[in-house]
């Protein structure tokens, strides 16, 4: 029998102690994604708010430098998972935050949500490994441990329109690559 959708660990965490998605309950309807090792969120203040503040009312009149450390300074994280996912072609993988994550933790995903398309699977650039794109919003960093649950994952279908011709192109790349 074909397995149509699931999960499997990269090649560069095979020996790692990674552990696959699982539902926590019957009716759960999200996979929960882990972090594939220790890894910190840095605080997106680490900067400085009086720096922000700064930035803010310069209305973006900074020299090339100063604006590069701030984008450097509260941009988002990608945390490794040490996973892919396989599904259908006309099957997406959405990653959603944990609902505890901006409340106890500080923690949000900055798109709102995460997209894996099935042609990211064993793609070129990364082997299809999964990241969860993080930013912290606490004064302080966070730490988070190998084995958190970080995101969910939540295999769904969808519609395309009728004049659809299906894509003008493969993927080329990993993370982010499909929007070049």
């Amino acid at each position: 029998m074909t397995k149509k959708r699931g999960f499997e660990i990269v090649s560069k965490y095979k020996d790692a102690g990674i552990n696959l998605p699982v539902r926590q309950t019957k009716n759960a309807a999200g996979y929960d994604i882990e972090s594939a090792e220790d890894f910190v969120v840095p605080s997106m203040w680490k900067f400085g708010v009086l720096n922000v503040i700064k930035f803010i009312f310069s209305k973006g009149n900074l020299d090339d430098a100063k604006i590069k450390e701030v984008q450097k300074n509260i941009k988002p994280v990608l945390v490794p998972t040490g996973i892919k996912a396989f599904m259908q072609d006309d099957e997406v993988l959405i990653i959603a935050s944990r609902s505890s994550n901006p409340l106890k933790r500080g923690l949000s995903i900055p798109n709102g949500i995460g997209v894996v398309d099935a042609d990211y699977y064993n793609n070129d650039g990364n082997e299809g490994e999964m990241f969860v794109q993080l930013i912290n919003f606490f004064p302080f960093d966070y730490k988070i441990k190998k084995g958190e649950r970080l995101a969910q994952g939540i295999f769904m279908k969808y519609l395309t329109t009728d004049e659809d011709e299906g894509g003008l192109k493969e993927r080329q790349g990993g993370f982010g690559s499909s929007g070049l």
